[in-house]
């Protein structure tokens, strides 16, 4: 299911435009990222994820828990200490992140719902049309939560600046401590429901047609009325998708060394620079763990710049398929995982998938106009019947 090509081309057109907005912010904001001369935060951060989701997901492959909560961590700092440096410009991209999966995200959980409820395989510009419907519903999904919690939180806030008028103050906070702790009681089901039942949002949203509220009510509910079947699924498609992932990139790792490999025979020339081959100059040769492996610039003609500059970008595509493949298994396993969930919890059908009516139905016919010579036809055949009705009562009078 990740890789139908319409799952993947969305993938790939959120990927291309998430990384357009990153480098159109990089050359706005101009801050390099570090020490190690990676030029602009949106860059710094995609080097940096690439490098820990690499890791992760090579301990998830090897059952590494540890290595993999530990390359998750690290990540998360980094994040965190981004945001702490750059807060305004990590909540611009966040916000056009989260338009853009919401878009992407909807129209693959809606190709995937009716794909594994009734074996349907919807296009392109249908998904994407179904998510742009329900963009408002998919964007607020997330945000719902963070708001509500914002809002509880305001009350224990207000508190403590009560507590801060002499004498009267230390007496009201305490008085009104169980209304503070209960409030953290709720924040903290909140922010469980919302870590735990993220993965669940975009599929409601999907598969039942639902609105913000019900997709967060759905996903909370599912949470915790079955936590560890929530959490079993979770592990199994975390596993299971990493697994995949390296197949997709052994696969990418293969067809990029043949077609070197074989490209190399031809090309036997140095560069201009004479210390390496042409070819290699160019075309530095692939790792597995690294596929996209930058020239010398500085090194090249402007010949050879052109070549290395269009084989760089088709590179990028290559990448690009590799994080839309991970974009598109996200959203299918997930999609499932609900599918099993509700099926579970509210004992609802898997095939059972909301569409709307057009969907099913069609555009619905014209009606067809009414002539003039029908209507004396029918007035005729409305006399003629009690006179066929009186027939037999004449004849059996009769006899």
């Amino acid at each position: 299911m990740a890789i139908q090509p319409s799952k993947l081309t969305i993938a790939l057109l959120a990927v291309a435009i998430l990384c357009i907005a990153g480098w159109i912010m990089d050359l706005i904001v101009g801050v390099a990222y570090d020490s190690e001369n990676v030029s602009g935060i949106f860059s710094g951060l995609w080097h940096a994820a690439a490098k820990h989701s690499y890791c992760a997901l090579v301990s998830l492959v090897t059952l590494d828990f540890q290595g993999f909560l530990e390359n998750i961590t690290q990540y998360a700092d980094i994040v965190g200490g981004t945001f702490k440096d750059h807060y305004i410009y990590c909540i611009v991209f966040a916000v056009i992140k989260l338009a853009v999966i919401s878009i992407a995200g909807g129209a693959i959980c809606r190709i995937a719902a009716l794909q594994f409820a009734r074996g349907e395989k919807p296009g392109l510009t249908e998904a994407l049309r179904f998510s742009t419907k329900k963009f408002t519903s998919l964007f607020a999904a997330p945000l719902a939560p963070i708001g509500i919690i914002v809002f509880i939180g305001l009350f224990i806030l207000i508190l403590g600046l009560i507590g801060n008028v002499p004498r009267v103050g230390e007496l009201l906070m305490g008085i009104f401590m169980p209304l503070a702790l209960i409030a953290g009681a709720l924040i903290a089901v909140v922010l469980i429901g919302t870590v735990a039942g993220f993965n669940l949002m975009f599929p409601a949203v999907g598969y039942d047609n639902s609105d913000c509220f019900d997709a967060i009510s759905r996903s909370f509910s599912y949470v915790y009325a079955r936590p560890w079947r929530m959490g079993f699924y979770t592990v199994l498609a975390a596993i299971y998708g990493a697994i995949c992932y390296m197949f997709v990139r052994l696969f990418a790792f293969l067809f990029l060394i043949a077609a070197r490999q074989i490209l190399a025979l031809g090309v036997w020339t140095e560069s201009n620079n004479g210390q390496v081959g042409k070819l290699a100059a160019i075309w530095p040769k692939p790792v597995f763990r690294d596929l996209l492996i930058r020239p010398n610039w500085n090194a090249l003609n402007w010949s050879e710049s052109a070549a290395a500059f269009l084989i760089y970008l088709l590179l990028l595509v290559v990448i690009g398929l590799l994080v839309a493949f991970i974009i598109s298994f996200y959203f299918s396993a997930n999609t499932i995982i609900y599918s099993l969930m509700r099926n579970k919890v509210d004992n609802t059908a898997l095939d059972d998938v909301c569409t709307y009516p057009e969907e099913d139905q069609g555009e619905p016919a014209a009606p067809e106009p009414e002539s003039e010579e029908t209507e004396p036809q029918q007035e005729s055949e409305e006399q003629s019947q009690p006179e066929r009705e009186t027939k037999p009562d004449a004849s059996s009078s009769e006899q």
